[in-house]
């Protein structure tokens, strides 16, 4: 018997709707929208348990999130622990990477009283929602986003949890009916996956989640100290490339002193001419708070050489407050332990009822 027009219709759009390009909707970090968001603005952010952040992860985006806890009315970020295993990791490893990102994230100055902060495996909706999630987002979809083509390269293919990395990150964000996500660039497709299933579920099972906007935070990323073309990464190889919040102050000098330029004495701000000198007026620029053009002001009548003097000056005060926090809050596990529980706890209660919706949606109670 044929179906309905209705139904056939909505199930076609439904179709489609996996296939379609995505809506792109964004706004800037630090714009006016941002200043007075709407009451029931929620941000969420994850970021994986590698450690201590290195200066690129605190310029690019852990000032971000300090910055939006005092902006916005409800806020998590979470310890994504769950993500973090698509790669192999040692489990003594791994428990201590979740405290020290932990002390990491209050040092740079998140505040467990503004956002909620929580690490993702002890909130068990997040993976129940991934499989929901998964069941309504086709291969090819996932086949072209940015992180399983890069990863599965490496990899020679890659696992399961690498190639559903993406609906993972959609499940995180909905849970919590998010409608701000603090992003890189690099990430902006995997939103966009996680609108595209806010739609697709809302389609199926009636309207319940928000398309979540971006936010393009507005600070220039920070490139590797021996690779000015690539940016700042703690897996790299070279262990001059990369400035992490823990250095001490004679690793940072020497790291900044080693530091790829040019052969022209003059500070100036080219990236594409001369990434390496540019790359140091960024980060003394980002450390600093000025402007590209003070940064480059202040380093009139200085060659390149002395210009990493100043710029390693700058990092040091910069980070030193942060190192000493962090080596203070490490000292106490057992208080990092249970703030991440309270966090926990905290975060469940928003996401168990969601699920529960959403559980009742589908058709399992």
């Amino acid at each position: 018997m044929a179906l309905p027009l209705r139904t056939t219709l909505k199930h076609f759009i439904c179709f489609i709707q996996r296939f379609k390009p995505p809506k792109r909707r964004f706004c800037a970090a630090g714009s006016p929208e941002i200043k007075e968001p709407p009451l029931n603005a929620r941000v969420f952010s994850g970021i994986q348990p590698t450690g201590v952040p290195h200066l690129g992860n605190y310029l690019g985006a852990l000032e971000n999130w300090v910055a939006l806890q005092n902006q916005y009315p409800s806020v998590l970020y979470s310890i994504v622990d769950l993500h973090s295993i698509t790669q192999p990791q040692d489990p003594d490893k791994l428990r201590n990477n979740i405290l020290d990102m932990a002390a990491s994230l209050l040092a740079c100055g998140i505040n467990p009283e503004k956002a909620i902060l929580f690490q993702q495996s002890k909130v068990s909706e997040h993976a129940e929602f991934c499989w929901i999630l998964g069941c309504l987002t086709s291969m090819p979809r996932l086949r072209h986003l940015p992180q399983w083509k890069m990863k599965s390269k490496q990899k020679n293919e890659g696992s399961v949890g690498l190639y559903i990395y993406p609906v993972l990150q959609a499940a995180d964000i909905l849970l919590y009916k998010s409608t701000h996500v603090p992003v890189g660039e690099d990430q902006v497709q995997h939103l966009e996956l996680a609108q595209d299933l806010a739609r697709i579920f809302n389609l199926h099972y009636g309207e319940l989640f928000p398309e979540p906007h971006a936010l393009l935070s507005s600070t220039r990323k920070v490139k590797s100290l021996r690779d000015p073309t690539s940016k700042m990464s703690k897996s790299d190889s070279q262990p001059m490339a990369t400035i992490t919040v823990t250095d001490s102050p004679d690793d940072i000098a020497l790291k900044i002193r080693r530091a790829v330029t040019d052969f022209t004495s003059e500070v100036t701000f080219d990236p594409q001419a001369r990434p390496g000198v540019s790359n140091l007026v960024t980060i003394h620029a980002a450390v600093a708070r000025l402007s590209v053009e003070e940064a480059v002001s202040a380093a009139k009548g200085l060659d390149t050489g002395a210009y990493k003097g100043l710029v390693s000056e700058a990092v040091i005060q910069r980070l030193a407050p942060i190192r000493e926090e962090i080596q203070r809050l490490k000292a106490d596990p057992g208080h990092l332990e249970g703030l991440l529980a309270l966090g926990s706890r905290r975060a469940r209660q928003l996401a168990a009822p969601v699920l529960d919706e959403v559980r009742h949606r589908v058709g399992f109670s």
